[in-house]
């Protein structure tokens, strides 16, 4: 281990025993939010230190095998001090890449619900069925992860698909999961209206924003428009005989949401406030982060052909991440929700540039 890695899990050491300190102290006790900050601080810095520790163990068997191995005379002690340091070494590797992956910084925002926008793009029907796909993939893939989702708005398309959804999942962990998502996805298949057996190449667009709290994000209830209407269904005709739907236009911005899944005005209103505050969090993080570019906007592409972060292609059996060049042959259960192994790659490869960047 370098002596730069080593100071940086002797500082982190250090901290932890201070939050220790901390989780005593009165002070401390008496405030549920800073309470709750230290617990969370010591809980992550916990699993850093018990691996460094275990490390220090190891490192200590193999000074102490190497000091008794010189001055041992018996051949099966020799040999077993030498398979002590042998195996103790091997530890030590596995523990510093563990250590090294622990240390790479963790998105705050990992742990937070998600909203997720999907919508239509290139393709026009077999775009919009496309659609209905990735929402039927992502549902599954939340009912295998033990997560809840929660529609907060759909446009059916008139062929049975869907023009555009938006929906939030709840559960640990949801955002630093669905992240790898955001992007254009294409699918490359023969529509079930085309005669000629011909395969035609589709899109869809994903979005994906951690959900946020009121009091994270600037919002002036003056800086609103907002509008009723009777929620639309396919070709645009009335699915209500009231104004329940709700559009918000954020003024500063432009932004605009719309929600139409509520019988009751305040509910979609509501709704359409966490997607509000889930992309103005977004523009703020982009701003803190010296972007000029909104992530969301960078998220989807403008949904040409060309663009994708992955490829379904249904002839072929094949789904192709290209952000890593990952082409696997399982396109069933993929659609069925089971993201894992991609998921797996593209997170390792994710924990291996930011380890890059730290050196």
């Amino acid at each position: 281990m370098d002596d730069n890695l080593r100071l940086r899990l002797g500082a982190t050491e250090a901290t932890f025993e201070e939050t220790l300190v901390q989780l005593i102290d009165p002070d401390v006790l008496g405030d549920q939010n800073r309470y709750r900050e230290v617990s969370t601080k010591h809980a992550e810095l916990k699993s850093v230190v018990d691996v460094y520790r275990r490390y220090l163990e190891a490192e200590q068997e193999i000074e102490e095998a190497s000091e008794l191995i010189d001055d041992e005379d018996d051949a099966e002690m020799v040999d077993y001090l030498k398979d002590t340091i042998s195996e103790r070494t091997a530890q030590l590797a596995e523990l510093e890449a563990e250590l090294q992956m622990l240390l790479v910084p963790k998105d705050p925002d990992d742990d937070k619900d998600v909203i997720v926008e999907i919508r239509s793009a290139a393709g026009g029907d077999e775009a919009a069925l496309w659609a209905g796909d990735l929402y039927r993939m992502y549902e599954r893939f939340a009912e295998r992860s033990g997560w809840t989702m929660e529609s907060i708005n759909v446009a059916p398309s008139d062929g049975g698909g869907i023009k555009e959804t938006t929906f939030a999942v709840k559960g640990k962990g949801a955002y630093a999961r669905f992240k790898y998502e955001a992007g254009p996805h294409r699918v490359q298949r023969v529509p079930t209206t085309e005669s000629q057996g011909r395969i035609h190449t589709s899109m869809g667009t994903v979005a994906v924003l951690p959900e946020v709290e009121a009091v994270e994000v600037d919002l002036n209830e003056n800086d609103l428009i907002v509008e009723t209407m009777r929620s639309q269904g396919p070709g645009g005709q009335s699915v209500n005989t009231t104004d329940s739907a709700v559009r918000l236009t954020h003024k500063p911005t432009g932004i605009v949401v719309s929600c139409q899944d509520e019988k009751s005005q305040l509910q979609n209103k509501l709704k359409a406030m966490r997607v509000l505050r889930a992309r103005l969090y977004q523009i703020q993080l982009d701003e803190q982060m010296g972007e000029r570019a909104s992530v969301r906007r960078s998220q989807v592409g403008t949904g040409d052909r060309s663009e994708k972060i992955r490829t379904y292609n249904f002839k072929e059996n094949r789904v192709t991440d290209h952000r890593i060049g990952l082409t696997v042959h399982s396109l069933p259960a993929i659609l069925d929700g089971d993201l894992e192994g991609l998921h797996a790659a593209l997170i390792a490869d994710d924990v291996a540039r930011r380890l890059a960047e730290e050196v």
